[in-house]
């Protein structure tokens, strides 16, 4: 679940950046998502670890 709020939270920080062209938002935007991606993995190979 903190995954898909990191994400989301990170395509919205992005759509802003890129919207008032201030690249420093848009670059922590694609941060957030990486990190929401990265969660999401790590989550996804715990779930197949306990299987």
């Amino acid at each position: 679940m903190k995954a898909k709020k990191e994400q989301a939270k990170g395509k919205a920080k992005e759509a802003a950046g890129r919207t008032v062209g201030n690249e420093r938002l848009t670059a922590e935007g694609r941060a957030d998502q990486m990190k929401g991606d990265a969660r999401q993995a790590k989550e996804k190979i715990k779930d197949v670890l306990k299987d």
